[in-house]
C-alpha cells in the first residue's frame, strides 16, 4: 500500500472539523493504486472505509481503528460527444464546470455540491429539482477481491439518498453521464444561479456537512425544526444554524458527540411536537 500516513488527525480532513485520529490514512493517486489499497485491506481482514471530500461524514472523537481511503488524487474528466466520464476524486462542481465548458447541461444541479463523483454516486447526491440518477448511466466499481467491472445504473438501486453502495461492499472508481447540447452561457448562468441561491440561504461560511436531514415526504426538514423553535439551538459547539435551520454547524469546538446529541435532541423534539420522524442525511462513523 502506497501514500500512508499513519495516525492521522481526521478532523483536519472533514468538512464539519471533527473527528479523532485514524489509524491509518491512504492518498492513493491513481485508480490502480485504489485498487491495491482495498485489496490488501481485504485480504488483511483489517477494517476500512473509503471516502473522498468527506463533506457528508461525522467521524467519531476516538477516531477510526482502521484505514481511512481518501480518493481526492484520483481526477480526471473525459467527454466524448454527449457523454462525460469522471473518475471518483473530482469534485461534483468542478465536473458541472467542465459539462457547462462543452455546453452539456444536466449537471447544473451539481454545481456548489461540496463532495466529489464517488460520493454523489453513493448517495445518489441531488439539489435544487436534480440528482444524480437522472443523468448517470454507468458505473465502474471494485469489489473487495480486486475486481473491477461496470454496471448500468438502472443496477444501483437509485432513490432518495439511496443507493447500492450502501448497503453492499462495492466502490465506485468512475460514472459516466449522459448530457444533452445546450447553450453555453445559459448553462452557466444557470450554475452561477444555484450557487447564489446556496449563498443566500446556506451557512456556506462555518464547517458543515450541508442539510442534516432528509427531505421527509410532504415536508422539509428545516421548516419543521424552525417551526419547533430550535433555530439557534446548541449542545456544546454544535449549532443548528441561525441561517438555515435545516443545517447544524460547528461553531468552533464542536465534538462529534456533540453533533450526534444534537441531531438526536432535534429528532426528539420534531417527532413529540410534529409526529414526523427525521432521518439523518449525514453518515455516523462508528
Amino acid at each position: 500500500m502506497q501514500n500512508i500516513v499513519e495516525n492521522l488527525l481526521l478532523k483536519d480532513h472533514s468538512t464539519m472539523r471533527v473527528g479523532g485520529v485514524a489509524k491509518r490514512a491512504c492518498f492513493p493517486d491513481t485508480v490502480e493504486d485504489m485498487c491495491k489499497a482495498v485489496w490488501e485491506c481485504s485480504v488483511e481482514n483489517s477494517r476500512f472505509i473509503i471516502v473522498g471530500n468527506c463533506s457528508n461524514i461525522i467521524f467519531p472523537d476516538e477516531g477510526y481503528d482502521g484505514t481511512v481511503i481518501f480518493t481526492y488524487k484520483l481526477k480526471g474528466i473525459n467527454i466524448d460527444g454527449t457523454r462525460l466520464t469522471a473518475l471518483c476524486g473530482e469534485k461534483l462542481t468542478a465536473v458541472s464546470k467542465a459539462a457547462a465548458e462543452e455546453s452539456l447541461s444536466g449537471l447544473e444541479f451539481a454545481y456548489g455540491i461540496p463532495g466529489t463523483v464517488g460520493g454523489g454516486v453513493f448517495m445518489n447526491a441531488g439539489a435544487y429539482g436534480g440528482e444524480i440518477k437522472d443523468c448517470l448511466t454507468t458505473v465502474k466499481v471494485l469489489d473487495l477481491n480486486g475486481e473491477v467491472s461496470v454496471l448500468p445504473a438502472e443496477e444501483l438501486e437509485l432513490g432518495y439518498r439511496h443507493s447500492v453502495f450502501m448497503n453492499k461492499n462495492l466502490f465506485v472508481l468512475e460514472a459516466t453521464f449522459d448530457l444533452a447540447r445546450g447553450d453555453k452561457d445559459e448553462i452557466k448562468s444557470l450554475n452561477e444561479l444555484n450557487m447564489s441561491k446556496r449563498s443566500d440561504k446556506q451557512p456556506l461560511d462555518m464547517p458543515s456537512c450541508g442539510s442534516a436531514f432528509k427531505r421527509p415526504e410532504g415536508h422539509f426538514a428545516g421548516a419543521l425544526i424552525e417551526q419547533c423553535g430550535l433555530k439557534g439551538y446548541s449542545i456544546g459547539g454544535a449549532q443548528v444554524s441561525t441561517k438555515h435551520a435545516g443545517f447544524i454547524v460547528n461553531t468552533g469546538n464542536a465534538t462529534a458527540k456533540d453533533i450526534e446529541d444534537l441531531i438526536a435532541f432535534i429528532q426528539k423534539t420534531v417527532y413529540e411536537k410534529t409526529g414526523v420522524e427525521l432521518t439523518p442525511e449525514i453518515r455516523i462513523i462508528k
